[in-house]
């Protein structure tokens, strides 16, 4: 199994990010894996001159150069370090599970991963899984895509008479908080068709996914004492509420499947004093996205106008955009590769729209057309996440057969 030492190794770095630390990184772990990826790059005989570790921000660039002159194209593949911040990160205790039997895997006391609730894992009886001690996230978004894209460095590194053009390949940090691409040097990093290595189970693949915004909703009410209340106090919880069921119910993200976009409440903290709320807005149409946009604002507005001495500020900023506005029609051919590779391969393509967004969304905007394609894991971000290791196995294949079509 080609990718699963590395991927035990790997995840047992902590590498959750932070939103709240307004450093870039964001979080110390991140340098840590970085040092490993830069320490084995060098160990497959990837010459120090074509690697580069910028250690300000914590960006892995590696260069295999061609060995076929200008006759093939390069080929980019990218996966980020960071894990996401909705689960622990840290002191993650991995089980691995021979030959799955298809029944029930107890995580933790309380904690049970069962094909009942995730029918998808009767797609891998007699397959090997990794999954969590039920504490923490397993890490495989997108620990899984590194050790992939690994395997395939040290795949063309000790098969030299294999011919292929340039492979570029790149570590990013913050992508799980939307900083992904913030230092990303595409003059560096100078990609034919990339990738990112980031998706779920093997087959798929993705060129469109959300238009994404961020709102930080701050109420600010009026305090004091309870016992003197009556007529004065405003309890900025309770107005902070109020904005969250004035939100359409049937657009939450329980509520939404497909290309169906949503508002999500992903934390709300205060006092009578003051509330904090943060949303995320999603959706694949980019009409529709402005429009919840406008409607935060709009709830907020008249929610700010029932109660006088109130205030209300709605901070929205976006995050990316649908990339298949870049993708269509000029380079599906980058899409077409990979399909090819699949059939070739045996594996069935998938190709459906990202809930969420990768780096490859940000980088297309940046003049680096960048699908995104499996890595293998499933349930992310949070204690039932697990990967299958042939599937990981299998999407190593997939990018060694993507680098050979040139």
């Amino acid at each position: 199994m080609k990718t699963l030492e590395r991927f035990l190794r790997y995840i047992r770095v902590g590498t959750s990010s932070s939103e709240t630390s307004g450093t870039h990184p964001s979080t110390e772990g991140q340098f840590e894996l970085a040092k490993i990826l830069v320490t084995e790059l060098l160990s497959m005989g990837i010459p120090k001159d074509d690697i580069f570790f910028d250690e300000e921000h914590c960006y892995v660039y590696a260069l295999i150069r061609s060995n076929a002159g200008d006759d093939l194209p390069s080929t980019g593949f990218i996966a980020h370090m960071d894990t996401s911040p909705e689960a622990s990160g840290e002191n993650i205790r991995p089980q691995v599970i021979f030959d799955y039997d298809g029944g029930d895997i107890t995580l933790s006391e309380g904690k049970i991963l069962s094909p009942a609730m995730f029918p998808e894992l009767l797609l891998y009886k007699g397959k090997t899984l990794v999954t969590t001690d039920g504490t923490t996230l397993l890490g495989s978004d997108d620990k899984s895509g590194i050790a992939e894209i690994m395997a395939m460095a040290e795949y063309f590194m000790t098969n030299k008479d294999i011919r292929h053009g340039d492979i570029r390949i790149a570590f990013t940090p913050d992508e799980e908080i939307g900083e992904g691409t913030m230092f990303f040097d595409t003059e560096r990093f100078r990609s034919g068709p990339a990738y990112t290595v980031d998706g779920g189970r093997l087959g798929e693949i993705s060129y469109e996914n959300f238009n994404a915004a961020s709102a930080v909703i701050t109420v600010n009410g009026i305090n004091v004492h309870p016992g003197e209340a009556y007529g004065k106090m405003i309890n900025s919880q309770l107005v902070a509420m109020e904005i969250a069921t004035r939100l359409p119910k049937d657009q939450r993200p329980d509520n939404t499947r497909d290309r169906e976009g949503f508002f999500h409440l992903c934390s709300i903290e205060g006092d009578v004093s003051k509330t904090v709320m943060r949303y995320i807005i999603r959706d694949h149409d980019r009409s529709k996205f402005e429009e919840k946009k406008s409607l935060i604002t709009a709830v907020c507005g008249e929610v700010e106008g029932i109660y006088e001495g109130v205030e209300i500020k709605a901070d929205i900023k976006d995050t990316y955009y649908n990339m298949r506005d870049i993708m269509e029609p000029d380079n599906m051919f980058i899409v077409e590769k990979v399909i090819r590779a699949m059939e070739d391969l045996g594996i069935t393509p998938v190709i459906e729209p990202v809930r969420g967004g990768t780096d490859g969304a940000m980088l297309s905007y940046r003049g680096l057309p960048c699908p995104n394609i499996c890595a293998g894991g499933h349930n992310f971000h949070g204690v039932y996440e697990y990967v299958c290791v042939e599937s990981m196995d299998k999407i190593a294949d997939l990018l060694i057969s993507v680098v050979e079509k040139g």
